[in-house]
């Protein structure tokens, strides 16, 4: 297994299989590309299914013990099934979707090995959904929902981000993973370095603390130190699990990274936050893949309160430490 030199071992990857995407919610960051790109038809640069197979194929000769396969909207790729089929069966397998495609999908995926999905759900409100994701597509989220904890794909957790748009639909969101089985509530908080419009973020650690007040029981999850909260729970039942991800200022998140991710295109990055270490996996042969993979582990670094420190004026800036550092791939 690879280690950086912060001593953080790579044991998960997550990779992208397209930019495309039937949605254009108003927040997103493409997974840190900074290119909010809406519907489109496919690429010729998407990597194909033997690229990312080839890919994990290393990944697993350096012990890399999960894959998660996001997008862009991942389900766009109808070869997806393959993909999660030729992983490694050492891999845990997971998706990040917005669940439109999951109602006609869902036990086709199992079926291929996958283990769990996190679905993009910010409104229980039509109306207010439509203006998150630009997007008529509601109602098939849910029956996306529905078919994936029916599915067995339990727990399904709802990713919703937390920005000023969103934060009063909080309260309701809780209730309902509280009602329903099989459902978990991650609440993401919105990071304005990558998908603009600062205006629009909020105080995480208002959440926190309102979550606190309404919890049963608190857990602090080993990964990144997070707080898992249960809410409305009975005696014959915990209640719903509500987790928090909140890395940004967090240098203790950081610090605790263990993933590395791998662009639509091929290219291997190892922070979310950073396009300045985009790594070529050139042809996609395995020593080409071997040579990128350890490249880009190596130059990773902690970014808030290493890669990113804050200057006099308490704003966060690039460490000087780190400004001679490779240029971005071309």
């Amino acid at each position: 297994m690879l280690s950086d030199e912060f001593g953080r071992e790579v044991t998960g990857v997550r990779i992208s299989l397209t930019d495309r995407c039937n949605f254009d919610c108003v927040y997103c960051h493409n997974e840190g590309l900074g290119d909010t790109r809406g519907p489109m038809e496919a690429q010729d640069g998407e990597m194909s299914a033997d690229d990312v197979v080839r890919f994990l194929e290393v990944a697993e000769e350096f012990d890399v013990e999960k894959a998660k396969f996001t997008g862009g909207e991942p389900m766009l790729r109808q070869d997806l099934e393959e993909i999660i089929e030729r992983t490694p069966d050492s891999m845990e397998t997971s998706l990040t979707t917005n669940g439109t495609f999951l109602p006609g999908r869902a036990e086709a995926l199992v079926d291929a090995g996958l283990d769990r999905v996190n679905v993009s759900q910010d409104a229980l409100d039509p109306k207010a959904f439509r203006e998150l994701t630009k997007s008529g597509g509601y109602d098939d989220v849910i029956a996306g929902v529905k078919a994936a904890v029916e599915a067995g794909l339990t727990p399904v957790k709802l990713n919703m981000v937390v920005f000023e748009k969103t934060a009063g639909y909080v309260p309701e969101m809780v209730d309902y993973v509280a009602e329903n089985d099989g459902l978990q509530l991650q609440l993401i908080e919105y990071m304005p370095e990558l998908a603009g419009r600062p205006e629009w973020a909020i105080d995480i650690e208002r959440v926190h603390g309102w979550l606190e007040e309404q919890a049963d029981r608190v857990e602090r999850r080993e990964m990144h130190g997070r707080k898992r909260y249960w809410v409305g729970g009975t005696d014959s039942s915990d209640g719903g699990m509500v987790e928090i991800v909140d890395p940004v200022g967090n240098e203790s998140f950081c610090a605790n990274c263990h993933r590395v991710r791998v662009t639509h295109q091929g290219y291997l990055k190892g922070c979310l936050n950073r396009n300045d270490d985009l790594r070529p996996m050139g042809e996609m042969t395995k020593p080409e893949i071997r040579e990128a993979f350890r490249e880009v582990v190596a130059n990773r670094v902690p970014y808030y309160g290493e890669y990113m420190v804050r200057d006099e004026n308490d704003e966060w800036v690039v460490n000087e430490e780190y400004l001679g550092m490779p240029a971005d791939a071309d």
